[in-house]
This record gives C-alpha cells, structure tokens and sequence, in this order.
C-alpha cells in the first residue's frame, strides 16, 4: 500500500492511498516447497524456548561436539583477524586436505582441478545439477530418498524420477533403475549409506549402476554424506572399485562430501565435489556467480577436521550403533511396526501403516498429544512409514519410543506424566 500527496487530479494537500498489485512469484518458486526437516526444526526450537518437553527424533545432527583440531584451525584464522574472500572453487589448503582424504579412502588420486568445495554438500549437488541439466531432462533416484532430491532437481529445471523397489524393500534392482532410464535421463543419483532408512546399498547394486550409467553415458552422482558411519564392521563402499572408465577426465562419477555428519560439524557447512575438470570448471563458474567461496573459518576449520586426528569419527560410530541397538529393541516391543534394520547412519525408517497410513496426520498427532517430533516417510518417497533418528542421547531414544508407544497402543494406561505434567488419553 503506498501513501502520497497530491497525485494528479487530486486536491492540494489531500492524501490518497493507493492498492500494490498482487505481488508476482515466479512458477519455479511457487513449485518449490521448504524442507520439512528444517521446518520441524524451528518447531521443536520454538515449543523448547515455551518451556514444553519436546524430544526431536527428527533430527539430522549428531549430539558430539566438533574435532578439537577444527576449532584450532578455525580459531587460528579468527585471531588473525585478517578473514577475506576466498577462491571460488576452496582454498588451496582444503582442496590438499580433500585430495589425501580421496586417496585414502578412495583409493583415487586427484588434482586441485578436479576438486571443488561448496557451503556443505548440499551445494555441491545443487550447482553440480546446474552444471549437466537443461530443462526437462531427467535425474533418477531410489526411494526412500533425501527430502531434497527432488525439489533440488526442479530448482536445476529438470525432472526427478524416484525408483521404488517393487518388492517394497529400501534397495531396488539394477533391472528397476535400467527401467527407468528414458531418453531425457541425465543422471542418476545413489545415497548410500541412505537418508531416510539407513539402508547400505549392496557392492552388488552400486556395480551394477557403476555399469549402467558407463553403457547409457549417465552422470552418476554418489552422495557419500554417510560413508564411514557404517555398523557392524562393514567397511564403506568405494565407487572407484567397479568402474572401466579409469581415467577421470573421461568419467561421468562425481562424488559427493562433506565434514557435516561424519565430523559432526553441520554448522561449518562444508562439502565438496570429485568430478572431471571440466564439469568442476563449470560448477566453480556457477558457484563464482551464486555465492562465491565458501566462508574462510569454515574452510580452515574442515582443514583441521581431515588433517586432524580421525578417532572422532570411530568414537561417533560406536555411538551411533549402541544407539541403533537400543532404538530397535524398543521398537521391536510394538506390534504392527515393521522395522528394517539400519546398516549406517543415523536414522531408521519403520513402516508405522498398521496404525496410520497416513505419516503426517501420524508425525502431527505425535507431535501435539506426546510432544516427539519425527519425519513423515511420504516426505521421502514412502507413505506410512516415519523416519526416526537414533543421533540423540540413549534418554531421548528411550523416553521418545516410550511416548510413541503410549500414544499409539490402545492397552497402554489411560494417563502419562511428562515430568509434572499429566497427559490423558483423548483419543482412540
């Protein structure tokens, strides 16, 4: 609304009011929706700061607390005082930290050229899809998947095509993914360990995706967000292993990573990308335009977590699969719920359908009557299920499945205390 004086025809002095036009959003941005996850977030910030008993087993961040060596390396350049711009692409230092890190647990050697660092992996995959996408052309992925994926291909004008294995399993055949491969696929997308469901893709089934986008001439892009965070001492797959194509610069495999999970530090918002200089070269570009270099602190400080000592990440392991462990007994007690059991990360998926089909009337009412805030499973790509987080402490882990099944079993007792707060049942 705009308030003037004296436009044309009217009188001296006299103030109108005039009507804005109806403000304009673009069809992209209108298509567009916020992630659920950080939503959710806020919501269990905002009920926490009103004083109520929220126990977020919806999280995506580990309890632990940074590397010592990060906070070093990052205070280091903080006393200097002298924090300027850096290159588009990361500075030298981290690019040489990301090199040896893929020669070590990749088994691959790298040039800077071939190394770009983002603000977290989720930039990397972002301008990565600006880079190979023209509009409409297709990215497949299986499902469940990141939230994510799909909005993030539409953002890159393109068209997401998630996978669903027919037997209703969290991995779906190489035959499942060729079948889905048309002739405006661009890519395709693997995360393994998975986010939502925790799942390791079989050697198997990377092999054979490895093969499929070598014969079709696909981009394969391993989000490897969770590689070492992986139970049961299984060691975590390297992609490089089942690929013909040896020489990168000929490769259509990008990697994708980042200090956020494994180092427990989603707050410094770094990741990077491993692709063939040319299409790093046109991600640094786009990157250059978007927002330039990652922060400087952030950069030092992930120097700090890869040169530094790695014993945090074995120490955040073991946590994670004693928390796995106590987190499937207690769902193990419900009747009804399916539960598949995690192979890495920190999340398990259940399929809750046999008391709600539908996840968010379930993750909502969860969230109202025992204050557990969970993800609704249709946010990654399969209906009745809720993605629950084990990354918490073994009270929260505990004490949440507890509510959970207070509310959902119709024999539990009629009343529950939440501290000095007594909640009733009201509902069937």
């Amino acid at each position: 609304m705009y308030t003037g004086i004296n436009p044309r025809g009217a009188r001296t002095g006299e103030v109108y009011i005039k009507a804005d036009k109806t403000m304009s959003l673009s069809q992209l941005a209108r298509s567009i929706c916020e992630s659920p996850t950080l939503k959710l977030n806020e919501m269990a910030a905002l009920l926490r700061e009103k004083g109520e008993p929220v126990i977020h087993l919806g999280g995506g961040e580990p309890k632990s607390k940074a590397p010592i060596d990060a906070i070093v390396s990052c205070t280091s350049l903080l006393n200097t005082g002298d924090v300027k711009y850096t290159p588009a692409d990361g500075i030298p230092a981290l690019k040489k930290a990301i090199i040896r890190y893929t020669e070590e647990h990749y088994d691959r050697l790298v040039a800077p050229e071939n190394v770009i660092a983002s603000s977290g992996a989720k930039q990397s995959i972002m301008v990565l899809l600006h880079s190979i996408l023209d509009p409409k052309e297709e990215v497949i992925f299986p499902a469940p998947y990141w939230v994510s994926y799909p909005e993030m291909i539409k953002l890159a004008g393109g068209v997401p095509v998630p996978v669903t294995a027919r037997d209703g399993g969290f991995e779906p055949t190489v035959e499942e993914i060729a079948e889905a491969v048309g002739q405006y696929t661009k890519a395709i997308i693997l995360n393994s360990p998975n986010n939502p469901s925790g799942a390791v893709y079989s050697d198997d089934f990377i092999a054979g995706v490895v093969d499929l986008c070598e014969k079709r001439d696909l981009y394969l892009i391993m989000d490897d967000t969770y590689n070492r965070l992986i139970f049961e001492g299984r060691q975590p797959t390297n992609c490089y292993r089942f690929t013909h194509v040896h020489n990168l610069e000929s490769s259509k495999l990008i990697v994708i990573n980042c200090v956020s999970k494994m180092y427990a530090m989603t707050g410094f918002r770094i990741g990077w990308a491993i692709g063939n200089r040319q299409l790093i070269r046109s991600m640094t570009n786009i990157q250059s335009q978007e927002t330039s270099g990652p922060a400087a602190p952030s950069q030092w400080a992930a120097v700090g977590a890869l040169n530094g000592v790695q014993s945090c990440i074995e120490s955040l392991r073991l946590t994670l699969e004693n928390n796995r462990n106590v987190m499937l007994a207690r769902l193990g007690a419900f009747t009804g719920v399916k539960v598949t059991k995690p192979g890495g990360t920190f999340y398990s998926f259940p399929d809750f359908s046999a008391y709600e089909k539908d996840s968010q009337k379930l993750s909502r009412m969860l969230l109202e009557k025992v204050r557990v805030v969970t993800v609704p499973g249709r946010e990654f790509g399969m209906e009745g299920h809720l993605r629950l987080s084990f990354c918490g402490t073994i009270k929260e882990i505990t004490e949440g499945i507890e509510r959970i099944k207070w509310a959902l079993d119709p024999n539990a007792p009629n009343e529950l205390y939440l501290g000095d707060r007594k909640l009733v049942r009201d509902w069937q």
